[in-house]
């Protein structure tokens, strides 16, 4: 109902293009993920994310599995996002874990992190990448329990949250495990796509689904340029 809707408190992803993408914003202390393959720009969109918020002066959480503290802030450094600056008046926390440590404390981690959100009143969080939390898990009922158990903490932490996550082997369409997509409340597919004459691949985004919000179901292109993601809505792929 429209008016069920319009008390939805909403939230920009503060990617251009994109934003025109989702009539209204997405909701709120939601969960979101980004799947992408490799070098689609998952971790740019997931700084861009984070930047947005920062430069509305909120406060934001960056956990990184993957890289190092330092090689987040000089990431975001070339893309002259300022996240030296905001980590220095304690409205950025990054925080770098080794996955099989996170994996083997997980229960102790995510209780931390329930804790260093509310402490630090952060507005928005990126976990990048779940799927490195997913692979310290041979058992599929296991990793499906563990990582249902750690994004269920962040929701109820009340923080708007964005994982990313590597596409399959299969299809770009999904998630490596196939768990990520069920558990969250938005999906962006971040893929690439070349014409049927192979003279051009191009990268695009897709909006799998945002619960309590309307969406464009095009595929839209794309572009990774010096200063982030910039999504061409009036555009067509081909």
């Amino acid at each position: 109902p429209e008016e069920f809707e319009s008390e939805i408190e909403r939230t920009d992803i503060g990617i251009e293009g994109l934003d025109d993408m989702i009539l209204g914003g997405v909701p709120s202390r939601s969960l979101l993920s980004v799947i992408g393959g490799a070098g689609t720009g998952k971790t740019t969109f997931a700084l861009q994310f984070l930047n947005h918020a920062l430069e509305s002066g909120k406060k934001g959480i960056y956990i990184t599995l993957e890289q190092t503290r330092e090689s987040i802030l000089d990431t975001a450094a070339e893309k002259g996002w300022s996240f030296r600056e905001h980590a220095a008046e304690d409205r950025l926390a990054v925080v770098a874990i080794d996955p099989i440590e996170m994996a083997n404390s997980l229960s102790s981690i995510r209780n931390d992190l329930v804790r260093l959100i509310a402490e630090f009143d952060a507005d928005r969080l990126v976990l990048d990448s779940v799927s490195l939390l997913e692979m310290m898990y041979d058992h599929p009922a296991k990793r499906r329990s563990e990582v249902f158990g750690f994004t269920r903490s962040l929701k109820e932490a009340g923080v708007t949250t964005l994982l990313t996550s590597e596409a399959s082997e299969e299809t770009q369409y999904a998630s490596r495990h196939g768990i990520v997509e069920y558990l969250t409340d938005a999906v962006f597919v971040l893929q690439y796509v070349r014409a049927s004459d192979f003279r051009e691949t191009r990268l695009a985004v897709e909006i799998q689904k945002i619960r309590d919000a309307n969406h464009s179901r095009e595929t839209k292109p794309y572009d990774i340029t010096d200063t982030g993601i910039s999504v061409y809505d009036q555009a067509n792929i081909f």
